[in-house]
């Protein structure tokens, strides 16, 4: 029975994990008044009738906190890239000079600021949601095996386990929305 109380424990943890792993995707796509080459991250480009990840296309730099250059590795492919940064819908505006695409990020107000700091909290309960359904899931497995004779000490330890892990991970959470609030509001 104890392998299986481990095998519970194991697959809560992977799920808390993967909500911390999206939750820490979702903050990257939440611009924070910086240029950052992750802001291009889902554009795909038309590569010759494929549709292709920019990054296989074009080099993705910062030279400044204020600018994205998209260097395309052949000249050809300017024009499809500025395409699909438009068609993006991130509200960016490209502007070439036929070598080079430049972005500029323009300065978030205090209000689009507070937006983005809401925006990133809902993400942040969303990630909490998650684990704190994988804590209730593998407490009824674990109340299941109880009935299937398990011992009540090892079902209340391996619950006491899981709630150690869902404090852990909450407060991984917790950090990760700190720093993304130092981030957007940061200026």
């Amino acid at each position: 029975m104890t392998e299986e109380v481990q095998m519970y424990l194991e697959d809560a943890k992977e799920k808390m994990e993967a909500a911390v792993d999206h939750l820490d995707k979702e903050l990257l796509k939440i611009r924070a008044g910086k240029a950052n080459p992750s802001m291009l991250n889902g554009i795909m480009v038309d590569y010759y009738g494929s549709m292709t990840p920019l990054a296989q296309v074009a080099n993705v730099s910062v030279p400044d906190p204020r600018t994205i250059a998209v260097q395309p590795w052949e000249k050809a492919m300017i024009t499809p890239i500025e395409k699909a940064i438009m068609n993006a819908n991130l509200g960016l505006n490209p502007d070439n000079n036929g070598e080079l695409i430049r972005i500029n990020i323009p300065a978030l107000t205090e209000e689009r600021r507070n937006d983005l700091v809401k925006q990133a909290k809902s993400e942040c309960e969303n990630a909490k949601i998650s684990v704190r359904n994988a804590r209730r899931d593998t407490n009824d497995e674990l109340k299941k095996l109880v009935k299937e004779g398990l011992s009540e000490d090892i079902e209340k330890d391996a619950e006491a386990e899981v709630q150690k892990m869902t404090d852990n991970f909450g407060k991984k959470i917790d950090v990760l929305f700190d720093a993304k609030e130092k981030d957007i509001m940061t200026i």
